[in-house]
C-alpha cells in the first residue's frame, strides 16, 4: 500500500508541474485573441504566484485540520476547474479570476506533499518527487505546442491538461483512505545522517524555532537563482554572448535538463551520503558553473556553465525540504514547510524581476555575477544553519547526560 500511495504522490507532482509553463507557452496566441499588452502575462503570473504564497503560508493549519489526502484532493480539483476556466474564458477578466484558485491549489498541494514525503519517506523519494515535477513541467509546453501548431487552439491545450487533472482527482478520491494507512507513528526518528531528529515543544511557535529563519533565507536564495537562470539566461546568451535566440533557448533547456536528470541520479546518491552533504556539494558545483560563465571564454563554455549550474541546483531543493522534519521536528514540519514554500515562491516571483530591473539600468553582463553571489549567500546561510543545529544537538546531548547522572 505504501508503494501504491507513493505512485499516487508522484502522479500528483507531475500534475503540479503540468500547468507551470502553460501560460508562457500559450501567451503569444492568447494575446492575439484577447488583445492585451505583452506584459499582461507577467501580471497574471504574479497574481497566481501571490495566491500561491498565501496558500503556502496557511497550509500548515489547513493540513493539520483536514489531512494531506483531503487537501491534495481539493487542491487538484481547484487546479482542474481553473484550467477548465481558461478553456471557457471569454475575456481577460475571466483569466484573472481563474488564476486565483490555480495559485491557491498549487501552494497547498506543494507544501502538503513535500511535508508528507519528508516525514514518511526516505531522501531518495524526495529527489525523485521533484524529478517528476520536471517531467510535468516539460510535458505541459509540449502538449500546448501540439495543439497550437496543429490546430491553432490554445484552448484545447488547456482543456487537455484540465482533463488530465480531473483524472487525477478521480484517482485521489478513490484512494483517499490510503493516506491514513500510510502514516507512521512516533517522533524522534533518525534522519539520513544517523542523528536523532530535533523535537520542540508543541507550544513553541514554529517561526521562533532556532534556524527556521535561516532555512527560509536559504530557500529565498535558491529560488532566486533557479528562476533567474530560467528567465534571463537566454537574454544573457543573446545580448552578451551574441548567440541566436533559437540557440539560446535550446541552451537554457539544457539547464532544465540538468536539474531534472540531476534529481533522478541524486535519488540513488542519497543511499550513500546525507542530505547535508548533497546540499553542500550542489552549492559548490553551482558556484563552479557560475564561475565558468563569468570567465571570458568561448560561448561553448557558457553552455557547460549552464549545465553545471543545473546539475548543482538539482539536489539542493529536495534535500533541503527533506531535512525539514529532522531539523525542526515532525510536529512543526507542516507549518514550517508552508513557510519555506511561501518564501521560495517569493524568491522565484520577485528576485528575477529585480535582476531584470538592475540589468536594464546597467548591463546584462551582471547576470553570472548575480548567480555567483546568490549561490554563495545560499552556501553561507546553509552552513551557518548546520553549525547552529549542531550546537543545538550538542547542548541537548549534554543536558540529557547531566539529567541521567542526577537520576543515578
Amino acid at each position: 500500500m505504501a508503494l501504491f500511495l507513493l505512485i499516487i504522490i508522484y502522479l500528483a507532482f507531475i500534475s503540479l508541474g503540468l500547468p507551470d509553463s502553460l501560460l508562457g507557452s500559450a501567451w503569444p496566441v492568447m494575446q492575439k485573441d484577447f488583445g492585451p499588452p505583452l506584459e499582461t502575462a507577467g501580471l497574471l503570473f504574479m497574481a497566481m504566484a501571490g495566491c500561491t504564497i498565501i496558500s503556502s503560508l496557511v497550509s500548515g493549519r489547513v493540513l493539520k485540520r483536514f489531512g494531506t489526502g483531503r487537501v491534495t484532493l481539493v487542491s487538484c480539483l481547484m487546479t482542474a476547474v481553473s484550467l477548465l476556466g481558461f478553456y471557457f474564458a471569454p475575456s481577460l477578466v475571466w483569466l484573472i479570476v481563474c488564476t486565483i484558485p490555480l495559485g491557491l491549489g498549487a501552494g497547498a498541494v506543494d507544501s502538503g506533499l513535500n511535508d508528507y514525503v519528508a516525514v514518511h519517506y526516505k531522501a531518495h523519494h524526495m529527489s525523485w518527487l521533484h524529478c517528476f515535477w520536471g517531467i510535468g513541467a516539460t510535458a505541459g509546453p509540449m502538449i500546448m505546442s501540439y495543439f497550437i501548431s496543429g490546430q491553432d487552439s490554445w484552448r484545447n491545450g488547456y482543456l487537455t491538461i484540465s482533463g488530465i487533472q480531473f483524472a487525477l482527482v478521480a484517482i485521489l478520491f478513490i484512494t483517499l483512505p490510503l493516506w491514513n494507512r500510510g502514516k507512521e507513528n512516533g517522533n524522534g526518528q533518525k534522519d539520513s545522517s544517523g542523528e536523532v531528529n530535533l523535537e520542540y515543544p508543541q507550544q513553541v511557535k514554529p517561526v521562533q524555532i532556532q534556524g527556521v529563519k535561516l532555512s527560509m533565507v536559504s530557500f529565498l536564495f535558491y529560488c532566486g537563482v533557479e528562476a533567474a537562470v530560467g528567465l534571463w539566461g537566454s537574454s544573457f546568451l543573446v545580448n552578451v554572448k551574441e548567440l541566436s535566440a533559437g540557440t539560446a533557448a535550446q541552451w537554457v533547456s539544457f539547464y532544465y535538463a540538468g536539474i531534472t536528470i540531476g534529481r533522478f541520479f541524486t535519488g540513488f546518491i542519497t543511499f550513500k551520503t546525507t542530505n547535508r552533504t548533497l546540499i553542500r556539494m550542489g552549492q559548490i558545483t553551482a558556484l563552479a558553473g557560475a564561475i565558468l560563465t563569468i570567465l571570458p571564454l568561448p560561448s561553448v563554455f557558457s553552455l557547460a556553465g549552464f549545465i553545471i549550474v543545473g546539475l548543482g541546483l538539482a539536489p539542493i531543493f529536495p534535500c533541503m525540504l527533506h531535512e525539514t522534519p529532522a531539523r525542526f521536528g515532525k510536529q512543526h514540519s507542516q507549518t514550517i514547510m508552508g513557510y519555506q514554500m511561501a518564501v521560495a515562491y517569493t524568491g522565484s516571483t520577485f528576485m528575477p524581476p529585480l535582476l531584470g530591473f538592475i540589468a536594464s539600468h546597467s548591463t546584462m553582463k551582471i547576470f553570472p555575477y548575480w548567480i555567483f553571489i546568490f549561490v554563495g549567500l545560499m552556501l553561507l546561510t546553509s552552513e551557518k544553519l548546520n553549525t547552529l543545529l549542531k550546537k543545538k544537538r550538542l547542548m541537548e546531548t549534554k543536558d540529557s547526560c547531566a539529567s541521567d547522572i542526577v537520576q543515578m
